[in-house]
């Protein structure tokens, strides 16, 4: 596909003078003067991606092979003239029309991955400084920042304060939700071993919902759960829509009791995958409690509403909880990568994942009785280097303030809930799950012709979505499998998305819809729409 037409006087700077890497000036890799041309030439080609992103198709039309048959077989051994000039070229013409645009606002698959100014420079700073914040002393202040901006997003997420460092519990910025499924559940595992045995690794069990998000089945295998003893509580569409029943959790904890094994480990979610249903915390915590199960709760993208007085009630729930994530890269402008995870008690992970403290590099001032209150992060996740990510959630936070954040949330809100209202309104579609945030599930509903076969209207749904990102410019939206069924997701997050965008991405649906029906019916073929 070939790229906008206007990209090339917005995204490069052919004048720019030529790199003056040599083999015999090493320091021109960190050239205070080159640095500050490239870095403007980086700044003007994101500012011109930026101002004509709509330009492209959301999702790329390309096959298996597209770039790496356009790309010479090996690195070269010296560089071109202007060779990130020339670089940069190539991203216009050769990558760009190749990625899926997260930034679009037109995209609404999966969940958000949001961006802000202020977020990629933040990023910019962290890798410019590149400081590899291990141990306290290897890095004082970017310790200290991590200590600091945790608890900020916590009071701005109405945690509760048992969470945070001034509470006796603290926190950390982790990759992603992955990594603090993985690290909580190897620091309960440790800890329930250290009560029962460690030979008794083979009864442990962990326990989820049927909704809960694949990452938590790879972190038990990883972290030496038998795949039988991972319990999937059911959920039902009725009653409390795709939560899983506190009844039925405590039936199998103690069904599992009763046999022998070990009951060890409940992930909970605050916002699913599929259909950002909100599992009673509160209660499935109360169910737990009798069997000294750890209790993680995985609010990776609705976590952000936390921020709004009208979902503070959500976070109340986890007050009982051992462990709770976000993302703040999902909904809360800090950009990929940056989870935050809170424990109660922190202690538990660093007995976990604490390297040994006589080792001479690893040693640090807390080791030597000299850091009062000093935390070495390297004792809170599974790697040693680690990014300085709490420096763009400060500057995220510092530059725009919870006030703007809180309103960026609620416009995603206000739209989903608008988005929601068209479906309703248009009798030809269902809303598949109640709204949730800024997330909406709907399928079209099954002709008379299909006799209420769900295969047959499931097949029609799933052309539905493949027609829909087909369109040339967008919209893009993705789907889900739940109860059987088969959805279509629109998740409202993109920084850059606007009413309008809605709008026109439902008029994309009705269109394709109408097409597909009179297509079953043998009338009249497909037309095109254009947005």
């Amino acid at each position: 596909m070939a790229p906008p037409s206007h990209s090339a006087s917005h995204l490069t700077n052919a004048s720019a003078p030529n790199n003056c890497f040599t083999v015999d000036t090493p320091r021109c890799l960190l050239d205070p003067d080159e640095f500050r041309r490239q870095g403007h030439q980086i700044i003007d080609f994101m500012a011109g991606y930026y101002a004509h992103i709509e330009d492209y198709s959301v999702s790329p039309k390309v096959t298996p092979g597209f770039l790496r048959s356009r790309l010479p077989a090996a690195a070269p051994s010296q560089p071109e003239p202007d060779a990130l000039a020339a670089a940069l070229s190539d991203v216009r013409d050769l990558i760009l029309p190749g990625i899926t645009h997260w930034q679009s606002p037109r995209h609404f698959a999966h969940f958000p991955a949001s961006s802000s100014a202020v977020g990629a420079l933040g990023e910019a700073l962290a890798a410019g400084l590149n400081v590899v914040p291990f141990t306290w002393t290897a890095s004082p202040a970017a310790t200290e920042l991590e200590m600091v901006v945790v608890d900020w997003l916590g009071k701005a997420l109405h945690l509760p304060e048992t969470f945070l460092f001034v509470g006796g519990g603290g926190g950390t910025f982790l990759g992603t939700s992955c990594e603090a499924i993985l690290c909580t559940l190897v620091a309960a595992r440790d800890r329930k071993l250290a009560e029962v045995g460690e030979g008794r690794i083979g009864d442990l069990v962990v326990y989820c919902s049927d909704q809960t998000h694949f990452a938590f089945h790879k972190a038990a295998h990883i972290a030496g759960i038998r795949k039988a003893n991972c319990r999937v509580v059911p959920t039902r569409r009725e009653e409390d829509p795709f939560a899983p029943s506190p009844a039925a959790l405590r039936a199998a904890m103690q069904a599992d009791a009763d046999a022998g094994r070990v009951p060890l480990f409940l992930c909970a979610t605050v916002g699913t995958t599929a259909t950002a249903a909100v599992d009673p915390v509160a209660e499935l915590c109360a169910a737990a409690a009798p069997h000294g199960v750890w209790v993680h709760v995985d609010a990776a993208y609705a976590g952000a509403a936390f921020i709004c007085p009208e979902f503070r009630h959500l976070a109340e729930g986890t007050g009982a909880a051992d462990s709770v994530s976000s993302n703040p890269h999902k909904w809360l402008m800090a950009n990929n990568d940056c989870c935050a995870l809170w424990l109660k008690r922190p202690s538990a992970l660093v007995a976990a994942l604490g390297t040994d403290r006589d080792d001479v590099i690893l040693r640090d001032a807390a080791a030597d009785g000299d850091g009062d209150g000093a935390v070495d992060y390297k004792d809170w996740s599974v790697t040693l280097t680690r990014r300085f990510r709490a420096l763009k959630v400060w500057l995220v936070l510092r530059c725009y303030g919870v006030e703007a954040l809180r309103g960026a949330v609620r416009a995603h809100v206000r739209m989903a809930a608008l988005l929601e209202e068209m479906v309703r309104a248009d009798a030809r579609f269902e809303v598949a799950a109640p709204r949730r945030f800024a997330l909406v599930c709907f399928r079209l509903r099954s002709p008379d012709k299909l006799g209420g076969e769900k295969a047959a209207a499931n097949e029609l749904n799933r052309r539905l979505l493949e027609a829909v990102n087909a369109t040339r410019r967008g919209p893009y939206m993705s789907s889900a499998t739940v109860g059987g069924e088969y959805l279509l997701r629109c998740a409202v997050g993109s920084t850059l998305t606007e009413e309008r965008h809605v709008r026109e991405a439902w008029k994309v649906v009705q269109h394709h819809s109408a097409a597909l029906l009179r297509e079953m019916h043998g009338t009249t073929t497909p037309q095109s729409v254009t947005i």
